[in-house]
């Protein structure tokens, strides 16, 4: 008896081109590109007959029709896994997805170094004055070298928000340079903490003792907002902000008020609430600021290895296997059931 078709769609293009050729070499999977040109009804046509969406991470980059939403899952019959092409899933409802037996699947940990790398990056180069230099010599007003003083990171603390890969990364890669790491994250215990290379504190410890702030959560209710006006005015004066994890994360205008004032010496930027920003948002006009638009994970090394990551998730399930890095866990007898009646066979349970 032939083994039924695990079809999987993705909207435009894959991740990394090792997506669609570690899914070449798969039995039992059919991919398929839609093209983001045709007519919606086209598209929705062709999700509904897919067991699998592998899902842009970026909610500016996918339509908004094309999250998977409770809307969406109710047209999506067939579908039973959604894989996101990133370690975020700000485009997948993951309850509405559990509500439908539709397990979530992310890449967390695949683009850890290449985020790790950006957000020590940004700290060396804020430290040294780097932006403010450049923006000097374009204005004409480039004085003597002395008249912008930098600072090394060697020695500064630097305080870590949410320790999980890209955090624990972070950590290692500021104690390699001889920074003392703070962390707060309140999923982790201290010996948890430690074991990853940083001290626990809370919230308010962090942000008086640390001389750069890096964020390293994802966005969820409670991180929504987690670093505004209060938080800002809290931080040591002249220390370094930097986030390369998820914009809405922090109030934008609300930073750049505290380095108008001077209370912040400097701010590394990935992640917007729109992404890219507008061009006239005023902390792109700030002289102690650089930004990036959500690029800290996009190298070539971290895009291969998350994409490679994705079709793994997906040829698990197409041999009837739970994927790892399920978002949802709870779903995970449900998943079961479907994943068997989808591959006419019981599937198994790892």
């Amino acid at each position: 008896m032939t083994q039924p078709t695990f079809r999987i769609a993705y909207l435009d293009r894959p991740m990394y081109p090792s997506f669609d050729e570690t899914l070449a070499r798969a039995p039992g999977v059919e991919l398929i590109r839609i093209a983001p040109t045709q007519a919606d009804e086209d598209i929705l046509a062709t999700l509904a007959t897919c067991h699998g969406y592998y899902v842009m991470a970026s909610r500016d980059e996918l339509p908004k029709q094309w999250h998977v939403t409770s809307s969406l899952l109710a047209t999506l019959p067939s579908l039973v896994l959604a894989v996101s092409y990133g370690a975020g899933y700000d485009t997948i409802d993951v309850d509405a997805c559990t509500h439908a037996g539709v397990a979530v699947v992310n890449q967390a940990g695949g683009n850890a170094q290449g985020v790790a790398e950006h957000a020590i990056g940004m700290m060396m180069v804020l430290f040294k004055r780097i932006p403010e230099a450049q923006y000097a010599i374009i204005a004409g007003t480039a004085a003597q070298r002395d008249a912008l003083m930098g600072r090394e990171l060697s020695g500064k603390t630097v305080g870590v928000i949410g320790l999980g890969n890209t955090g624990s990364r972070t950590a290692a890669l500021a104690r390699a340079l001889g920074c003392p790491v703070l962390t707060y994250d309140p999923y982790l215990d201290a010996s948890t903490c430690e074991a990853r290379g940083a001290r626990k504190v809370e919230l308010d410890a962090l942000l008086a003792d640390a001389d750069a702030v890096s964020v390293h959560c994802p966005l969820t209710a409670e991180t929504r907002g987690l670093l505004g006006a209060a938080q800002f005015a809290a931080m040591k004066r002249g220390a370094i902000f930097v986030n390369t994890a998820r914009g809405s994360t922090y109030d934008e205008a609300a930073l750049h008020a505290a380095l108008v004032r001077g209370q912040l010496g400097g701010a590394g930027i990935d992640v917007w609430e729109q992404e890219p920003p507008a061009r006239d948002h005023p902390l792109l006009a700030h002289p102690a600021v650089i930004a990036s638009s959500h690029m800290g994970g996009v190298t070539h090394e971290s895009r291969d290895r998350v994409a490679r990551m994705a079709a793994e998730a997906f040829i698990d399930a197409a041999a009837g296997r739970v994927p790892q890095r399920l978002v949802n866990p709870g779903v995970t007898a449900q998943f079961l059931v479907r994943l068997g009646a989808t591959l006419g066979e019981p599937a198994a349970a790892s």
